[in-house]
Formats: C-alpha cells, sequence, structure tokens
C-alpha cells in the first residue's frame, strides 16, 4: 500500500468555473469505456528518474486494444447515441488512432461507420482500421491533415444522415478520455506535480485537466506539442483559436491546424502551462519509452515524456542557478503515453534523431590539410571520444572537409569540442542543431573527384571497440593516401567502413600483408559498377 502523505490545501485553478468542473466530474465519473478499455497501467521508469532527479511514471495508454486512449472517448460517446441515430450509422475524421476507436466501437454495436482519413496516415493505421472494423467499415482516404478530413466528413455527414463522432470537440468524448485521470489519481496515492499530456486537438488534455482540476487542483496539468504543430500554444497566447497554415506530420497523431471550441475554453481555463519539443526530443524520448518498457510508441505518444523531461531539466536548472538543493520528497511527473501505433519504417530515423535530441552526438564539419598524416592526427585529437559517424571525400588539392559525428558525454558539450578542434588548427563549425545536416548533408558527402588517382576501394566490417579506428590507421603504409571514408555506428557489434585508398603502383605485395595483418572481413569494390558510376 502506498503511504499517505499531506496534501497543499486544495484550491481552484485559475479561471476554473466550477459548473464547468462539476459538469465534467459527473459526465468522466459516469463514463462508459471499460466495455472495450481496460484500466492501463502507471508504470514507474526507474532510469527516467535517476537522471532526472524526480519520481517518473508512465501512463500505459499504448496498451489499450487499439493501442491508443482514443477508445475510451470513441465509445463513450457511440454508447450514449439513440438506437434511430446508431442504425443509420456514425461517420469520423481520423489520422488514425480515433478511427480505430470509432471501428472497433461500431463493430461492437453493430452499426456502420464511415471513416474519412487524410492521405498520409501510417498504412499501419489503414489496415488497423479494417481490422477492427471488419466489413461495418467504409474507409475514405482525403487530405493531407486532419482538418482537410473533417471537411470532407462534415459534407458526408449532411448526404448520409450519419452522426459525426468528433475525435476531440464533443463534451462525451472529452468525458471518455477524461477516465484517463480518474485512473491515475486512484493508482497513485502519493504526491504528483505535474501530469503532461500530448495534445493535437485537445480532447485528452482537457479531459484530464477537467478531472485533476475538480478533485485534486494542486496537480498541474501540462500540455505538449511540437514546434510545427502547436496550435493550442498559440490559440491561447492569442486569446482565441488559431488556425495554423500546415502541420508537421512526423507526429501525425498530434497534426491538427485548429483546435476545437470547448478544448479550448476548458484548456484556457485549466491547463497549467505548456511545453513545445522538436522531432529530435520526440526521437528521444520514444528511446527512453523503449528502454524503459521495451514498447515503441508512436511520436504523439512521446510527445508527453519529451515535454516531461525538457520541464525536469529546466527545473534542474534553475535549482542549481539557485544553489539550492533539490526538496527532499518531490512530486511524480507523469507522462500519458498515449499511443503506439508506430511505422516500423521510420525506425531508422528515430534512432538516428534520437541522440542528437538526448544531446548524446554532437555533428561537426571539419576542415583539415590535405596531406598525408593530417587525417591521422586528427583522429588522434578526437582521442577516445566514440566516433558515431566519419564522412570524407577528396576534393581539393589543399584542404579537405570532414563530416564527424562524436558521442557526447554530456549535453553542451560539443561547443567545446569545436573550439578544441578549431584551436589545433583545424577549422571547425558545430553542425549539431542544423537541419539540413542532420536530414540531407551526412548522407549526400562523396562524389567523384579528379584528385582520387590510384584509388583502390575497400569495403571493411569493422569491430565496435574502443581504438579499433587507430589501429586501422596505424597500420597503414605511410605513403598511402586516404581519398575516401564513410562510417556510420548504427548501434551494432560492428560498424560497416568504406574507405578509399591511393596506392602508388607496384605496392600490391605491401597491401596484401596490410590486409592479412588487419584481419577484418574485406571486400574489394574497385571493380563494382556502381562505384564506377558515382564515385569514380
Amino acid at each position: 500500500m502506498p503511504s499517505r502523505v499531506s496534501r497543499p490545501p486544495a484550491r481552484r485553478a485559475p479561471g476554473a468555473d466550477p459548473a464547468l468542473l462539476a459538469d465534467y466530474l459527473q459526465r468522466i465519473l459516469t463514463a462508459r469505456v471499460y466495455d472495450v478499455a481496460i484500466e492501463s497501467a502507471l508504470d514507474p521508469a526507474a532510469q527516467l528518474s535517476e537522471r532526472l532527479g524526480a519520481p517518473v511514471f508512465l501512463k500505459r495508454e499504448d496498451t489499450q486494444p487499439v493501442f491508443s486512449f482514443k477508445l475510451r472517448g470513441a465509445y463513450n460517446k457511440m454508447a450514449r447515441l439513440r438506437p434511430a441515430q446508431r442504425e443509420r450509422g456514425v461517420i469520423c475524421a481520423s489520422a488514425g488512432n480515433h478511427a480505430q476507436g470509432v471501428a472497433l466501437s461500431a463493430r461492437r454495436m453493430g452499426c456502420a461507420a464511415t471513416i474519412v482519413m487524410p492521405v498520409t496516415t501510417p498504412q499501419l493505421k489503414i489496415d488497423a482500421v479494417r481490422r477492427h472494423g471488419g466489413a461495418a467499415v467504409n474507409i475514405v482516404l482525403h487530405g493531407t491533415s486532419y482538418s482537410d478530413a473533417y471537411a470532407h466528413a462534415l459534407t458526408l455527414e449532411k448526404s448520409t444522415g450519419a452522426t459525426f463522432v468528433h475525435p476531440f470537440d464533443d463534451p462525451d468524448v472529452i468525458a471518455g478520455q477524461g477516465t484517463v485521470a480518474m485512473e491515475i489519481l486512484r493508482q497513485h496515492q502519493g504526491p504528483i506535480e505535474a501530469i503532461f499530456v500530448a495534445i493535437g486537438g485537445g480532447g485528452l488534455i482537457a479531459g484530464i485537466a477537467a478531472c485533476i482540476k475538480a478533485v485534486r487542483p494542486e496537480i498541474k496539468v501540462i500540455g505538449v506539442q511540437t514546434t510545427d504543430s502547436d496550435a493550442m500554444v498559440r490559440s491561447v497566447a492569442a486569446g482565441k483559436r488559431v488556425m495554423l497554415h500546415d502541420v508537421g506530420l512526423f507526429s501525425d497523431g498530434t497534426a491538427v491546424k485548429q483546435v476545437g471550441e470547448e478544448t479550448f475554453r476548458i484548456a484556457r481555463a485549466l491547463v497549467d502551462g505548456y511545453e513545445v519539443v522538436d522531432t529530435d526530443a520526440v526521437c528521444a524520448a520514444i528511446k527512453d519509452v523503449f528502454q524503459t518498457t521495451r514498447a515503441l510508441v508512436e511520436p504523439a505518444g512521446a510527445l508527453g515524456l519529451a515535454g516531461l523531461k525538457q520541464y525536469a531539466a529546466r527545473q534542474r536548472a534553475a535549482e542549481a542557478r539557485r544553489g539550492k538543493a533539490p526538496a527532499g520528497e518531490r512530486g511524480a511527473l507523469i507522462a500519458i503515453a498515449c499511443g503506439a501505433n508506430m511505422n516500423f519504417d521510420r525506425l531508422r530515423f528515430v534512432a538516428e534523431r534520437a541522440e542528437l535530441g538526448e544531446q548524446r552526438e554532437a555533428l561537426f564539419a571539419v576542415t583539415i590539410p590535405e596531406e598525408r598524416g593530417s587525417f591521422r592526427r586528427f583522429c588522434e585529437l578526437i582521442g577516445p571520444r566514440s566516433v558515431t559517424e566519419f564522412n570524407y571525400r577528396i576534393s581539393d588539392a589543399a584542404t579537405a572537409q570532414v563530416f564527424v559525428g562524436l558521442s557526447l558525454s554530456q549535453p553542451g558539450e560539443s561547443a567545446r569540442i569545436a573550439a578544441e578542434f578549431s584551436a589545433q588548427g583545424f577549422a571547425t563549425v558545430d553542425l549539431s542543431h542544423d537541419e539540413l545536416a542532420q536530414t540531407h548533408i551526412r548522407h549526400m558527402v562523396g562524389g567523384r573527384s579528379e584528385l582520387a588517382q590510384d584509388e583502390r576501394l575497400f569495403r571493411f566490417v569493422f569491430p565496435e571497440r574502443p581504438g579499433a579506428l587507430m589501429g586501422f590507421l596505424s597500420s597503414m603504409h605511410p605513403a598511402w593516401n586516404i581519398s575516401l571514408f564513410h562510417y556510420r555506428n548504427q548501434g551494432a557489434d560492428y560498424g560497416r567502413i568504406l574507405v578509399g585508398l591511393q596506392i602508388p603502383r607496384g605496392q600490391g605485395g605491401e597491401l596484401k600483408r596490410f590486409l592479412k595483418q588487419l584481419d577484418l572481413p574485406c571486400v574489394e569494390e574497385t571493380d563494382n559498377p556502381v562505384y564506377r558510376l558515382f564515385l569514380r
């Protein structure tokens, strides 16, 4: 049994209307969700708690039958329809998760459902809607965002007479989502500092805020949005609903151009604050959830944790500036892991960007003299740091441009490393926060070069261990020049390296001895047609 602690006196949230709180609390307490939904676990995140200096918990809505909280609101709304309304069927617009909730609910209740989804919806979610709804569901793909699909669904509603089941802007839907907060309060009897909630249209945070502020108003409710889909943040700042011109699609579950009227009304009155995070921070949070739970959440499902981490880091930095030690017993920080409908083909992007989001990797453009030995001298300067990426192609007779990725031991270290390289004569540009470098340039370093005379190309499988790269360079003949080098650490026990060596004619015997001494799996690719087409 968790120990009970004294709580601060209950206070009314700023701007909270007692009638609003009473109405929604009653709706939440009487919501019908457990015919189809489960009471999801509230899991402690021990490693994150240690890192962030506060008890961290994940509310596991990713474990629902449709892998998202959306089932709660959809079923609660549809369970309250009159028999005649169910007979005419329902219609909805959704980026995927709400659609699955409506589909499963429709099959459970025996009514037809038309579901309008943006054409950008991941195929995983489209297939899941078909699976949950069966023959009763008709899927219509329209537009590039939720807002486009919503407008089309309203047109279809008028022509079919079906009842529209809104994904967020409906009191019954909001009340269904509010049962998440009701469960949290049952599951965690101790102090709670804040609950972090992803925001798309605002249904989840509206329901959670209405419940929390009616029962435990001292708990903060913090909304989290991405930098490219921050309609709620902008709307609250403007004092009215703002329509975004377009939205980012990485977090497709929260890609909403305009929040709802009712959700805005509730959020404006009850939500305590907001965190806005970028794509890299979301990728880092996806990795954190996986390391804690061995579950893969979708980007929207990791938004709450990304905001929680940003909030906790700011709190710790403020305490450090004041020279104040953290309080003895801090209230829990709870993130809603609200969805797990992740497309598998996104994982490579997530893995690559997670290190940048956690500031565990830095990217640099380094200029070194184009002379024998300078490549090795630069590697010696890197020292024991783990190299995550190394891209180089000979292109100039005087200088060489090298694209380097390094693992960091602590956030903010990249600027110091760049200064250290520059001080040693290697002009350096820190690219760690450059979107062009992260997304494109790192994959485009290379090409043909007239300076690559007598070049032979080799592909090695390299052990991922300290000193392996220096061992390779130290054993190389001093008369040979590296004209091409490509290496990327993908997290395996081995790395793959492509290296071009300018080997003078007549030194074939020395090359054989070098390769034998290395004792690494090696394939010569000098005659590969791909090399001759793009790099020779």
